[in-house]
């Protein structure tokens, strides 16, 4: 009948129940880490969830002695062209293993695959002696060519593609396409959504990057913003006041870029059927 609710269950009380601690435990980190930077300096080690008063000093300590500027546009020119680079060389090779027919493509697909399972401690030794060896220590590209390929982009768009129909690409290969053509005509559009989600993914993971950026730059003109927040852990002591607001100042473009396209990401993971 129209108007009639139904009553709440026992499952769907505990469910919603779960919902709001999970909630909690996401923001709560959060509201921590924004509070603290507004914190007074003696009251670093109280208890109490709302400060006794409100301050600005630790933005300006942390923006007088970080150069965030040039680290916020080394940041984002990092991430943006890691983004770039793998959605790119995940599209060409996805295309490739999804309709090209060659000698060795099983095996080669196998060998993607395994390089999934290999951790980056793995990896890092002979990444790192390669571009010292370039010369790209303390730059850009050293931050930015080990990781132009993910083989995680390498196979959502495999699926994608190869799930792609069948008879779209054949008419327009009867119509004289190329398959140069037909990836960016016929396939890329109507993998808007897939492509929007993986460049989601592959942006804040690479903006998140700390490990790597750790080993091949130790200079602020080349460093990133992860690597800027260690500076505030010194042998006299931790100065947690000016790297929670050096750390709200990084998490805050990245909120407010969500923020404005949250319903295009949020659309974006749905149409993608990523979980």
């Amino acid at each position: 009948m129209i108007g009639v609710r139904n009553k709440p269950t026992a499952s769907n009380v505990i469910g919603h129940v779960m919902l709001i601690g999970l909630c909690f435990l996401v923001v709560f980190p959060l509201y921590w880490m924004v509070i603290t930077s507004l914190r007074p300096q003696g009251d670093f080690f109280k208890v109490s969830l709302v400060p006794s008063a409100l301050t600005l000093e630790h933005y300006n300590y942390a923006l007088n002695q970080l150069p965030l500027s040039r680290l916020f546009l080394n940041t984002t020119a990092m991430a943006m062209a890691r983004t770039f680079a793998q959605i790119m060389t995940g599209l060409l090779a996805a295309y490739a293993f999804a309709r090209w027919d060659f000698m060795g493509k099983r095996v080669l697909l196998t060998l993607f695959t395994f390089t999934w399972l290999v951790p980056l401690q793995v990896t890092m030794i002979p990444n790192y002696v390669l571009v010292s060896q370039l010369g790209w220590l303390n730059t850009l590209f050293g931050l930015i060519v080990p990781s132009m390929v993910s083989t995680f982009a390498l196979f959502l768009l495999f699926q994608q593609i190869k799930g792609f129909p069948r008879d779209l690409i054949d008419a327009a290969r009867v119509d004289g396409g190329t398959s140069w053509m037909i990836l960016w005509r016929v396939i890329v559009p109507n993998l808007r959504a897939v492509i929007a989600s993986l460049a989601i993914l592959q942006f804040i993971s690479a903006w998140n990057d700390y490990f790597w950026p750790l080993l091949v730059s130790n200079r602020m003109e080349t460093g990133v913003l992860q690597l800027g927040l260690q500076g505030f852990f010194t042998q006299e002591g931790n100065l947690w006041g000016p790297m929670m607001a050096a750390a709200t100042l990084t998490a805050l473009p990245i909120f407010i870029v969500y923020l404005i396209l949250q319903r295009q990401v949020i659309d974006s993971f749905v149409k993608s059927g990523l979980r």
